[in-house]
């Protein structure tokens, strides 16, 4: 049985719906803000699922109260980063520690090449397992020009 028959990357909330409008991310902002969250954006060519520390597009908006304003620090990574992964990051710091709250992907490069799993035979009936980005054949900065 196939999970993902759309093949897509699914990292942080709302991964297997379709793409967010700007209007339901505005929301998703509020929400946040309502409930305390600091919001942050983050980008990334190397969406590998174990790498869960992207690029911080600017600075943590802490004191920030207004959806307007996530929403344009999201608009100038766009455009600087058109063909990468960009994430938006809530932060909850009602116990004193910075926890992410939300997590969810808000813009994704027009192809997604998935990736790939080799197994590796160990000792007795030892199986290894690594899995790789096709993305990452290409270097940086090349990976999702088409």
């Amino acid at each position: 049985m196939m999970t993902n028959p759309t093949g897509r990357l699914t990292q942080g909330q709302f991964s297997f719906l379709p793409d967010l409008t700007d209007a339901e991310i505005t929301l998703q902002i509020e929400y946040g803000l309502k409930k305390g969250y600091a919001w942050s954006v983050e980008y990334t060519d190397d969406p590998h699922p174990r790498n869960t520390y992207w690029e911080m597009f600017g600075m943590p908006m802490f004191d920030l109260k207004d959806a307007a304003g996530v929403m344009l620090e999201l608009q100038n990574c766009r455009k600087t980063f058109p063909n990468h992964y960009i994430r938006l990051m809530a932060f909850d710091s009602t116990r004193n520690v910075e926890t992410i709250a939300m997590s969810f992907i808000v813009q994704r490069p027009k192809h997604e090449p998935g990736f790939g799993i080799a197994r590796t035979e160990g000792d007795g009936r030892t199986m290894r397992y690594r899995i790789s980005s096709y993305a990452t054949d290409k270097p940086e900065a090349e990976r999702y020009t088409g």
